[in-house]
C-alpha cells in the first residue's frame, strides 16, 4: 500500500510552517514534490474545527497528514477522517521531542514503545486504504544504537508499516529544546542506509540537513527517498529543480515571478474570506533567496504585510525590488 506515492523529494512537516497556504506554494514550484502538513494531534483533530484543521486546495496532493498521537483507536478515526477529506497518506509523528509531545505522550518518545507504535499504525491501516508511514528518529538518549533502530522498525514493520521516514539524528528529551534537537544531535546517515541494506523490501526516506541537489543525489544512491526541512523554506526555489531531475518531467517549472503572479488569485481568495496579507507572505520571503534585490523584497513584505487592510498590492510592489 506504500507505493502509489513517489516520495523521491518530500517536504518535511514543520509545526507553524508547512500550513495550507505554504503548501499551496510549494507546489507552484514543484508538481511532483510530496508535501506534508503540520503535526495535528487525534485530541485536536477528533474535538476541533476539522475543516479548519484539515482544509486544503486539491492541487496540494501528494499530500500526507501528519498526526501526533499514542491512543491506536483515536488514531484509527483521525485516520478514516483524513482519508475522507482527500489525504494521500497518514503519517505517524514519532520524533518530534518537544515537552508538549512529551506529555501527551507521543512523538519521540514512543520511539521507546516500539510495539505501541506497532498497534497505532496496525489499528490505522485497518480503517483506510491509503498508506500509513511513520516518521522517527535514529534514536533517543538511553536507546542510541543501532540495535535499538533495528528493533524498533522491525516491530512497527510488523504492525505493517512499510515505509518509514528517518531523521538522521537522535532526539535528546532531556536537556536540548526542539530547537536544538535540529542541529546539535550530529547527523548518522550510516544508521539510515544500514536500515535500507537490512530491510530491502521497506521504503526508507532520509531526513535531516539535506540542503541541495547533489545531496539528494548522494543519498538517494543509497535510500528509496529524502525530505527536506528548513531549507525548503528558507530557499524554497530550490524545489524548481527537483521535477526535472528527480522525476523526469520534462515540463519546464515556474519562474519566480510568474510563481507570485500565480499566487495572486489565492492571495485574494484568502482576502475575501477575512484573512490576513502577513499569513500568506511570510511563507513568501525566501523566494528570490541567492538573487540580487532579495534583501529589499523580503524587508517591504515584511514591513509592510501585516499592516490592517493591505492587499496583494503589497506582493506586486515587492516584486519591483526583485
Amino acid at each position: 500500500m506504500g507505493n502509489k506515492i513517489n516520495r523521491k523529494v518530500c517536504v518535511a512537516p514543520m509545526m507553524d510552517w508547512t500550513d495550507k497556504h505554504c503548501r499551496f506554494f510549494h507546489r507552484l514550484i514543484s508538481k511532483h514534490t510530496v508535501l506534508y502538513s503540520e503535526m495535528i494531534t487525534s485530541n485536536a483533530l477528533l474535538r476541533g474545527k476539522r475543516d479548519t484543521l484539515l482544509a486544503f486546495e486539491p492541487c496540494e496532493s501528494p499530500i500526507a497528514l501528519q498526526l501526533g498521537g499514542s491512543d491506536p483507536k483515536a488514531l484509527a478515526e483521525c485516520s478514516v477522517i483524513a482519508e475522507d477529506f482527500g489525504y494521500d497518506e497518514i503519517n505517524l509523528n514519532v520524533g518530534c521531542p518537544s515537552d508538549r509531545v512529551q506529555n501527551g505522550r507521543f512523538g519521540a518518545c514512543l520511539m521507546a514503545e516500539p510495539e505501541t507504535v506497532a498497534e497505532c499504525v496496525f489499528e490505522m491501516q485497518n480503517k483506510v486504504n491509503i498508506p500509513v508511514t511513520v516518521k522517527n528518529r535514529i534514536g533517543i538518549d538511553g536507546q542510541e544504537t543501532y540495535h535499538d533502530l533495528s528493533t524498533f522498525i522491525e516491530t512497527v514493520a510488523q504492525g505493517g508499516c512499510e515505509v518509514f521516514i528517518i531523521h538522521a539524528r537522535i532526539a535528546v528529551l532531556t536537556g536540548l529544546s526542539p530547537k536544538q534537537n535540529r542541529v546539535i544531535p550530529p547527523l548518522n546517515y550510516a544508521y539510515v542506509n544500514q536500515i535500507k541494506a537490512a530491510f530491502p523490501a521497506l521504503e526508507i526516506i532520509g531526513n535531516g540537513g539535506v540542503q541541495t541537489l547533489n545531496q539528494m543525489d548522494t543519498h538517494l544512491q543509497n535510500l528509496d527517498g529524502v525530505m527536506i526541512g528548513r531549507e525548503a523554506y528558507h530557499n524554497p526555489y530550490l524545489l524548481s529543480a527537483v521535477d526535472a531531475r528527480f522525476y523526469h518531467d520534462p515540463v519546464p517549472g515556474l519562474t519566480r515571478r510568474e510563481v507570485i503572479e500565480a499566487m495572486i488569485p489565492y492571495i485574494q481568495k484568502h482576502l475575501a474570506t477575512g484573512g490576513r496579507l502577513h499569513q500568506i507572505t511570510r511563507h513568501l520571503l525566501g523566494l528570490f533567496h541567492g538573487v540580487s534585490g532579495a534583501r529589499r523584497w523580503r524587508r517591504y513584505l515584511s514591513e509592510n504585510a501585516h499592516k490592517q487592510g493591505v492587499n496583494e498590492s503589497v506582493v506586486l510592489a515587492a516584486l519591483d525590488f526583485v
